[in-house]
């Protein structure tokens, strides 16, 4: 019976191994247990009627769930006294007979599924073998109790009604293992020594179940250690720009004291470049140029017509309102506005045209003014300048 428990209990192991796709963390000693209540009835098989020699029987069972297959635990079944046995000698007791042993259980269902996955079923069956201590307690004034050594197989067809209760349908077969009356005795199967059991019983999970978790991938860990390496070194890298930044602040503030402490300059610049710039403002986001700013457009192509061997060039820009993605694509668009609406309503030719986006623009102060097209044409005046010190 040993050599047959721990040849299950291999068999289990091995086949949840092979099947299994998830890593289950070690329960702790008061997890996966239940207690359970039976009742049932019992009937001989030496000879006797099936039904007519038939009693019920009552009983209690603790059992430890090992793994998701094999579970190990005790029992005890009482049958209850009763006159039924028809020639046999009545026990002057509530109970004629009791079963107290241990047992070992295989899920046959989950054998066969990948741990985690049994959690789904509602239905297993479970194969159950067990031995243990038998007593008959027989009338004593005629014959007294005995004791013999018990084995016992069955199938446990399982409901769970619940996460923590099972419903259970358990049919089995008790042996009476020895000679009764004799002292010296073999152990043998023999079925006229044998009882009928079927049993219906409700057991409730008592700690936690199992907990899973997915293994690990040794590539996946490889992975975030090269990453967490570079970005070490990127921090490394980080680190030294730092530095350099503050070497270099700290060499503009030197040259900023630097020329706090110079006599102030006045620069006065005369000029009329004002004349051969023109600016096309547009709305937050758009890039259609709307009537107001019209004129502008049609002074630059005025300018090109009176100047035919000058050229203009446009530069759009954006302000810092939006994502910076869209404020380049905004300053693109509107560079190339302006330059479309030269060539295909003032008919200016192309190539006297160069429009660009500059991307978001800060030479305003004012941020909607940076949401321009500036063109800037080729002859621009000259211009006198006169320094002061």
């Amino acid at each position: 019976m040993k050599k047959m428990l721990l040849t299950a209990a291999l068999i289990a192991g091995g086949l949840m191994s092979a099947n299994a796709q998830q890593a289950m963390v070690q329960p702790g000693f008061f997890d996966n247990w239940s207690i359970g209540l039976d009742g049932g009835v019992t009937t001989p098989l030496n000879h006797a009627a099936f039904w007519g020699d038939m009693r019920g029987v009552v009983g209690l069972n603790l059992k430890k769930q090992i793994t998701p297959v094999f579970g190990l635990g005790v029992e005890g079944a009482w049958a209850v006294n009763t006159s039924s046995w028809r020639g046999q000698i009545h026990s002057t007791t509530a109970f004629d007979s009791q079963y107290v042993g241990a047992f070992g259980s295989v899920n046959l269902v989950n054998l066969f599924t990948p741990w985690g996955e049994e959690k789904n079923h509602v239905f297993d069956v479970e194969a159950v073998l067990g031995a243990g201590w038998g007593h008959k307690f027989e009338n004593k004034n005629v014959v007294p109790d005995w004791n013999y050594f018990a084995t016992k197989v069955g199938l446990n067809l399982n409901f769970h009604a619940s996460d923590r209760v099972t419903i259970a349908l358990k049919p089995s077969i008790t042996w009476n293992m020895s000679d009764a009356g004799v002292n010296q005795s073999s152990a043998a199967y023999n079925v006229n020594k044998a009882t009928f059991n079927l049993m219906a019983g409700v057991s409730v999970a008592l700690g936690n179940g199992f907990t899973y978790v997915n293994p690990y991938d040794q590539s996946a860990i490889d992975a975030l250690n090269e990453r967490v390496n570079g970005l070490r070194n990127d921090l490394g890298v980080a680190a030294a720009a730092l530095a350099q930044s503050e070497a270099n602040n700290a060499q503009l503030a030197a040259q900023l004291a630097e020329c706090r402490n110079k006599a102030p300059e006045v620069i006065k610049t005369n000029t009329d470049q004002l004349s051969t710039v023109r600016y096309v403002n547009f709305e937050i986001g758009k890039t259609n140029i709307t009537a107001s700013q019209m004129p502008n457009v049609a002074a630059v192509a005025s300018y090109l017509k009176n100047h035919p061997k000058s050229k203009v060039v446009i530069k759009g820009y954006a302000s810092q309102d939006g994502p910076v993605d869209v404020n380049i694509r905004l300053a693109n668009e509107r560079a190339a506005s302006v330059r479309n609406t030269l060539i295909n309503k003032y008919g200016i030719a192309a190539d006297r045209i160069q429009a660009e986006g500059q991307g978001i623009g800060h030479m305003f102060e004012e941020e909607s003014w940076n949401r321009v097209a500036i063109c800037t044409l080729d002859e621009p005046a000259k211009t006198t300048t006169v320094i002061k010190k």
